[in-house]
């Protein structure tokens, strides 16, 4: 039973690794095709190689940090996960003060020191929920009061407040619905945060219709030729690039819609210009792709006999198979758009740092999965 279960745990992480690898390989396919094909397009006096190694860069950045994440541990990450969090808080608060957060398309998310960007946000994703597990842990399951329950979601709501006043509705909704996914998995009473939840809604709905981008976004999500020289631009172009991708698709490189019909491509409509190029049978692998990856991570959080391991392992692998499918919906039409990327897989610096660490985090638990069947086999 030790061996079988120390063989699966190692079949996990090598799936999770491979499958993750590959995903973030396409990306710089994708990535390469889109910029490249920009700067001639435009004929911009920058390498057309630029952006490519620049996520080449972040990568090694993420590949360093979740090293470190994966030899401290998830216990550890789990242990000062509070002080970690309210040091990101702070960063949130500073996003938004005027002359330290820096502003790109009226959203206050950035914040740049040594003359690099990062987002605060990104991290916050995975510190929310694994402040939540290691305080919930503290109470026996007896003993875990409404009043509890409702002092944890007191201090998590202001650093996805101050998410949300960015203003980033995209990352508070993952958060909250990975936060829902934990109540699930820790068997929380619904009583305890179903009539929450829905205040939490009611407010959050009466707060976002207030927002002039929110509404407008969503009058474009239902009929993006109301505005199809802004708002409703990406969502009707990225219908045409994966439209015309057909089965087949146009081949590397070939697409069209990257050459200014689709502006900003390679961030969040890069599945858009892959639809094209790789078409249906692509689009198919992809998902399978991120189904694989997720079910890896599921698998490692099921095979772990540490509830902390357990819990965060499931979050994570929630996380980042949500986002993967929030985008995937926002490019496909089915969603308005959320302004999140498709993790591993679009550029962008801070995301592939942040999710790289979360995938560091499901490699601690499954070898401690191996370290404790051995220590206890």
């Amino acid at each position: 039973m030790r061996e079988e279960t120390t063989h699966a745990s190692l079949t996990s992480k090598m799936l999770l690794f491979l499958t993750a690898t590959t995903i973030f390989a396409l990306g710089l396919v994708m990535i390469f095709s889109t910029t490249s094909a920009d700067i001639m397009d435009h004929e911009l006096d920058r390498n057309t190689h630029q952006a490519l190694i620049k996520q080449i860069y972040f990568a090694c950045g993420g590949l360093i940090l979740a090293f470190g994440v994966f030899k401290l541990g998830y216990q550890n990450l789990l242990k000062y996960s509070a002080p970690l969090l309210a040091l990101f808080t702070i960063l949130l608060l500073l996003t938004l003060i005027p002359g330290i957060g820096r502003e790109v398309n009226g959203s206050k998310r950035w914040l740049s020191i040594a003359g690099l960007s990062f987002q605060p946000s990104e991290f916050v994703k995975y510190l929310v929920p694994a402040y939540f597990i290691h305080s919930f842990l503290q109470f026996s399951e007896e003993l875990f009061t409404f009043r509890d329950f409702i002092k944890l979601i007191a201090i998590v709501s202001v650093p996805m407040f101050l998410i949300l006043v960015e203003p980033n509705n995209g990352t508070t909704g993952v958060i909250g619905v990975t936060l829902l996914a934990f109540f699930l998995i820790a068997r929380i009473p619904a009583r305890y945060w179903a009539w929450p939840l829905i205040a939490f809604l009611l407010i959050l709905g009466t707060f976002a219709s207030q927002l002039p981008y929110v509404s407008a976004r969503l009058k474009v999500y239902m009929n993006p030729e109301l505005d199809l020289k802004g708002k409703g631009h990406q969502p009707y172009q990225a219908k045409i690039a994966a439209g015309s991708g057909q089965l087949w698709g146009k081949g590397p490189g070939n697409g069209l819609q990257k050459l200014s019909y689709l502006p900003e491509a390679q961030n969040d409509y890069i599945a858009a210009i892959y639809a094209e190029e790789f078409g249906f049978v692509g689009m198919v692998a992809l998902i399978f792709l991120y189904l694989l990856m997720g079910s890896q991570g599921f698998h490692i959080a099921y095979q772990c006999q540490d509830l902390g391991g357990f819990y965060l392992a499931g979050c994570v692998a929630f996380l980042i198979s949500f986002q993967a499918f929030l985008n995937l919906s926002v490019v496909s039409g089915l969603l308005p758009s959320t302004g999140l990327n498709l993790p591993l897989f679009s550029q962008g610096g801070t995301s592939l740092i942040a999710n790289i660490t979360g995938l560091a985090i499901l490699m601690s638990v499954a070898s401690n999965v191996k370290k404790h069947k051995n220590l206890t086999g």
